[in-house]
């Protein structure tokens, strides 16, 4: 299927406005976070944790709405921005293993 755009990633990213629950490191309890965009390889998401890079969390997304799957997944951090007048950031991650409940 041709594209009408200049994509240079072997994944679309999807933008999404959902809460999720991530875990840091093994760490007992989840902390939330908000999503803000996925593709079949990696997501982009906020929070008010600072996050090391190349550390691994536990991440679940429940979508609000039942015609989305669940995501659960194990994703390696690449990214972390300090967002512009807020005390929260910005983490890209890559999905390394989708968990099965």
């Amino acid at each position: 299927m041709p594209r009408d755009y200049d994509e240079k990633r072997d994944f679309i990213r999807i933008n999404v406005e959902s809460d999720m629950s991530l875990r840091v490191d093994g760490k007992t309890e989840m902390e939330t976070a908000k999503v803000t965009n996925l593709s079949g390889r990696g997501m982009m998401f906020i929070t008010d944790s600072v996050l090391k890079l190349e550390s691994i969390v536990e991440v679940k997304i429940n979508p609000e709405k039942a015609i989305t799957p669940p995501l659960h997944a194990m994703v390696r951090i690449v990214r972390v921005n300090k967002q512009r007048n807020s005390n929260s950031y910005e983490v890209g991650g890559v999905i390394q293993e989708i968990m099965d409940d």
